[in-house]
């Protein structure tokens, strides 16, 4: 008890430090956040890729047995689904899909509040779920794991609720850097996607914690070369490929919209159909592995050309895809094909299939990333673009559909997460090489700007903006998200309650008694109906003669929205942009919603510009 004791004396004495002298405790505290993530990366990648093994090593026994060991393909991708079902459901329904929105929404509303549980279950479910052949990715499991440590070590030290965003970014930072080898990308998916917060102070933290996190990975698993090699000798972007890459851009935008389109379709779907929660995910995996059963039919019966490798014993579209992506990034596996229509039309298929197979995965509450799709089908689109443009002769000498391919997969993740900076360094740090940096940063910026027309939210924010809940775009409403309602000056409640039954001139004179501009509507017990506002009372005092008979019932408003003191001023923004009023009621945060105060329109905005001078 006294060990406990002191535990917590000391954990109080590290949190004020961290209060008094935020810029540097932050630093440090960033660091050790940017370690402790890259050793959760760098257990569930090897955990990955052993079940992953096993996987492939199962199936490659049930396809020796014929037919019959065809059929059992969507067997093991089922077993998965079922475990991870059972995981969610169970103890944190937070862990299915692709769990970037969520790290988005305790961002936004809960101050960067991640219980820890939500983590550990995300990794053994990503791992049921990806492991066994469901078609998703690590990066959704691995900035969960980083957001919830830092999350978790930001509230064990007391660190101020401002600064709890920024720690879980520097985990979110710390997981890409370790799992991809990308430190820089890592920096800007956590300041272009989580935070949109570009300031000095979100950003050092933030960068130590990519930068400990790479130097941890190499430490307890070297890994020098880059995960998607890539090497075109001799190839220099021209003039003449400008127009092929700005094609390709647009090219990527429409896949990112049909990704994004058809996943948000598929969830939607799965949420109507009247199963089990725990077998929602097993049913997803039922139609993945019976949609893979046919595409191998039907992929022995076409003459793919080698464009697919048919050695793999499962479809290239399941888990990760990382086998055909290295595939399509090699030059010399299109000069050993034997390019025909036929095969390029297969390839193009492939487009499709992993759309439709993610969705079934994560749509029916399988838990995974969206990232590693994203790169498959941007490899998928530019391979197979670029072996049409070779068949027409457009491509130059000593080019390659690789370099398309390569180009392709940084479009493919700009158009769906709206965030070409990250799109752009991350695809360079996975392959690096520069030679093709500039096709790639014009088609990731064509990819946004197309994408951008095509759908109003990114494939992270959508989710959420379908929730009722808006994420900003700029530092401003980063801002806005950590300043509390209750620290606005507030007006008082009139002196006596308001009810319904109440006659209007009884309103008049607190008016002109009190100057008090809207009026809050109680019921018997106190509990808020509505507000008559001081622009309705003017409007009826146009016709005198009628006020000793109006009734408070009869200018009563109920549509205005509460503000309740939990909240911040983003939302409290939008609620007074979505209706012409000049002052909201500030309810209790119980169910009885009762009135505390008036909150004006012209108060909030004064406290919105002191938040940016004190920035």
């Amino acid at each position: 008890m006294s060990a406990f004791k002191s535990i917590t004396r000391l954990t109080k004495r590290l949190g004020a430090w961290v209060h008094d002298h935020p810029d540097g405790w932050l630093n440090v505290i960033g660091a050790v956040i940017g370690a402790l993530t890259a050793i959760g990366a760098v257990v569930f990648s090897w955990t990955l890729e052993r079940i992953d093994h096993w996987t492939e090593h199962l199936q490659s026994v049930f396809q020796a047995s014929g037919t019959r060991g065809l059929l059992l393909l969507p067997l093991i991708p089922m077993v998965g689904a079922l475990l991870t079902g059972i995981l969610v459901y169970r103890f944190a329904r937070e862990a299915g899909g692709h769990g970037v929105p969520q790290v988005l929404d305790a961002i936004v509303r809960k101050d960067g509040k991640i219980p820890a549980r939500i983590g550990v279950v995300k990794v053994v479910a990503s791992i049921c779920t990806v492991g066994t052949g469901g078609s998703a990715g690590a990066e959704g499991p691995i900035v969960q794991i980083g957001a919830v440590i830092g999350s978790n070590l930001a509230q064990w030290l007391r660190v101020d609720a401002r600064h709890i965003g920024t720690l879980v970014g520097c985990g979110a930072a710390g997981g890409i850097a370790s799992i991809f080898n990308a430190p820089i990308a890592g920096v800007f998916f956590a300041i272009e996607i989580l935070l949109r917060d570009f300031s000095l102070k979100a950003f050092t933290p933030i960068v130590i914690a990519s930068v400990f996190a790479t130097a941890m990975t190499q430490v307890l698993l070297p890994k020098e070369d880059a995960i998607f090699a890539f090497e075109l000798t001799g190839y220099l972007f021209t003039l003449s490929e400008l127009p092929s890459y700005m094609v390709l851009g647009v090219l990527c935008a429409i896949g990112a919209w049909a990704f994004t389109h058809t996943l948000h379709i598929g969830e939607d779907v799965f949420a109507k159909l009247k199963l089990h929660p725990v077998l929602m995910p097993v049913f997803g995996a039922l139609l993945l592995g019976l949609m893979g059963v046919s595409l191998m039919h039907i992929g022995a019966r076409l003459d793919s050309g080698s464009l697919i490798p048919s050695e793999s014993p499962v479809p290239v579209f399941f888990g990760n895809g990382y086998s055909m992506i290295r595939s399509l990034l090699d030059p010399t596996h299109y000069t050993a094909a034997e390019v025909t229509w036929i095969a390029v039309m297969t390839l193009g298929l492939l487009i499709g299939a992993k759309i439709v197979a993610t969705t079934l995965t994560l749509g029916s509450g399988g838990s995974g990333g969206v990232f590693a799709p994203s790169l498959f089908i941007g490899a998928t689109i530019g391979g197979t673009f670029g072996v049409f443009l070779e068949m027409l002769g457009l491509i130059p000498d000593g080019g390659s559909p690789a370099s398309y391919a390569l180009v392709g997969m940084a479009a493919v993740v700009a158009g769906t997460t709206f965030a070409p900076m990250t799109a752009i360094l991350m695809l360079f740090e996975l392959t690096r090489e520069p030679r093709v940096l500039g096709p790639i940063m014009l088609a990731a910026i064509i990819s946004t700007i197309v994408a951008r027309m095509l759908m109003a939210d990114s494939i992270y924010t959508s989710k959420l903006r379908r929730l009722g809940i808006r994420i900003g775009t700029n530092r401003d409403h980063s801002l806005l998200r950590h300043v509390p309602v209750t620290s606005v000056e507030y007006s008082g409640l009139p002196s006596e309650p308001i009810y319904p039954s109440d006659p209007l001139s009884k309103l008049i004179t607190l008016h002109a008694y009190h100057n008090v501009p809207d009026f809050p509507v109680v019921d018997a017990d106190g509990r808020y109906m509505g507000m008559v506002t001081g622009a309705d009372m003017r409007t009826a005092l146009i016709d005198r003669e009628a006020i000793p008979l109006l009734l408070v019932a009869e200018l009563l408003r109920d549509d205005l929205p509460k503000i309740r003191a939990g909240e911040n001023l983003d939302t409290v923004l939008d609620k007074f942009a979505e209706h012409d009023v000049s002052s909201l009621v500030l309810v209790d945060a119980f169910e009885g919603a009762k009135p505390i105060a008036l909150i004006t329109r012209a108060k909030v905005m004064a406290r919105y510009q002191r938040a940016l001078d004190e920035a």
